[in-house]
């Protein structure tokens, strides 16, 4: 399937034909991270309509309910913060996105902001997701000879996905459900004197749903009949969250006149980042946290949004070692004057299901987002894990990544050492210029302050 950008209408009007407000909101706000927090809010309730009460959600002041926690998961005992920013210059097709992203790391959402503008200037991202087919699996044993066994499952395969669809009508109705089945023999773990394993494929299309439910429903819902043809005993029935049919893909095409920067060349600069990919596709070391940077981003929008991130997580990384290596989800390349990077891993995503209806700030940050249909977010997931990629490795491969980290962990450890308000940011700066940036420093550079100073760097009253 090749690289395409959406129609021009595509771009404005969601799935049911509704208008957006991509003539009104774009991910492009120069200066946004240096406004107080109030003036972006009041930028971001203009851009969306918030009501007062989407603004207090993001404030803080209105967070998830311990009575709504304590019905979502057991033992509950309160909530849990994150901060959550927004990433921004993201272009996908052609269209804007401003990305919520729920994460503690500093450096996370700057750098997806910051590369998403390079490639913006470029043309943007190109990106495309597959229909969301997830699997389940049955495994089955004692059922004599493996071939035979295969034929006859398959020999009842219009049965079998009869049964499946049997126990999610609406989803059938909609244009999901079962959709095939398949058979796959693999060898015995503990060698040739070993059973085979048998293990029972149903491919199911969740729509718009993540589906580990749905699935696991349809997996222990068929096993009777799985045994009943193979005359074996099931034991595993469950989803996979090696979701290989469910795959998202994005690219970019940078000129190298826009890498240009730390007084270095573009050529310089993507020179390095090729070869730090190429570093990243023959080693399994380095391949680890490679991939750790593309999901620094996707993780952080997988939060935000009330996605199943641990899913995400295993699949992209089994994903990863498909080969029989462990690789990188992307790879950068030289050609033709371009610096061409790509990236394309599993997307198990909702839009439905889960926390996503129950959550006030989970339905915020999708409100931010604009995605009208699951394969749509899982676009803007993958150009978000291919920004984030980018950003790293164009540190690394240049001035190196602690430079621009610590500038941003500064801040935090001002915070620590004791720092408020205006004194926070007045703290980062002399600790990056000091080239030591520990909470100790930052304590000496506070005592050294005069009694007066010391008071509002601190917050006290003298």
């Amino acid at each position: 399937m090749g690289w395409r950008r959406c129609s021009a209408g595509a771009r404005r009007r969601g799935k049911e034909g509704r208008l957006n407000m991509s003539e009104t909101v774009t991910s492009r706000l120069a200066g946004f991270h240096k406004l107080p927090m109030d003036e972006r809010l009041a930028q971001l309730a203009r851009m969306f309509r918030l009501s007062p009460g989407d603004l207090e959600q993001l404030r803080g002041t209105e967070a998830l309910q311990p009575v709504l926690a304590n019905q979502m998961i057991e033992n509950a005992v309160g909530t849990f913060s994150l901060p959550l920013g927004l990433g921004l210059n993201l272009q996908v097709n052609g269209r804007d996105y401003l990305v919520p992203m729920a994460v503690e790391e500093p450096s996370v959402v700057a750098a997806v902001s910051f590369a998403a503008k390079i490639v913006r200037e470029a043309g943007g991202f190109i990106a495309e997701a597959d229909e969301s087919m997830m699997i389940g699996q049955i495994q089955v044993t004692r059922y004599g000879d493996p071939t035979e066994a295969s034929e006859k499952i398959l020999a009842h395969k219009e049965q079998l996905l009869a049964l499946a669809n049997s126990f999610h009508p609406a989803m059938v109705a909609r244009g999901g459900g079962a959709k095939d089945v398949e058979v796959r023999v693999l060898p015995a773990p503990e060698g040739p004197r070993g059973e085979p394993l048998l293990v029972v494929h149903i491919l199911i299309d969740t729509q718009e749903a993540m589906g580990a439910n749905l699935i696991n429903t349809v997996a222990e819902g068929v096993a009777p009949l799985v045994e009943q043809i193979t005359g074996g005993k099931v034991y595993l029935r469950i989803l996979s969250n090696l979701a290989d049919r469910r795959l998202s893909r994005a690219t970019c095409r940078i000129p190298l006149s826009l890498l240009a920067d730390f007084e270095m060349p573009g050529e310089v600069i993507a020179e390095g980042i090729a070869q730090a990919s190429r570093f990243a596709e023959a080693d399994p070391y380095r391949a680890a946290t490679h991939n750790k940077g593309v999901m620094n981003g996707i993780d952080s929008v997988a939060i935000a949004t009330g996605q199943d991130w641990r899913a995400i997580e295993a699949g992209a990384h089994a994903f990863a070692c498909r080969g029989g290596q462990y690789r990188p989800l992307s790879t950068w390349y030289l050609e033709e004057g371009h610096l061409v990077g790509r990236i394309e891993l599993p997307m198990a995503l909702g839009m439905v299901g889960g926390p996503i209806k129950v959550h006030p700030g989970v339905q915020l940050a999708l409100k931010l987002v604009r995605a009208t249909s699951v394969r749509e977010l899982s676009m803007v997931f993958a150009a978000v894990g291919l920004a984030q990629n980018f950003a790293a490795l164009r540190a690394l491969g240049s001035i190196g990544i602690q430079k621009g980290h610590m500038a941003l962990h500064a801040r935090c450890v001002a915070v620590t050492a004791g720092a408020r308000g205006d004194w926070v940011e007045k703290l980062a700066d002399l600790l990056v210029k000091a080239g030591h940036v520990k909470v100790e420093k930052a304590r000496e550079i506070l005592a050294s302050l005069s009694a007066e100073d010391a008071a509002a760097a601190t917050g006290t009253t003298l």
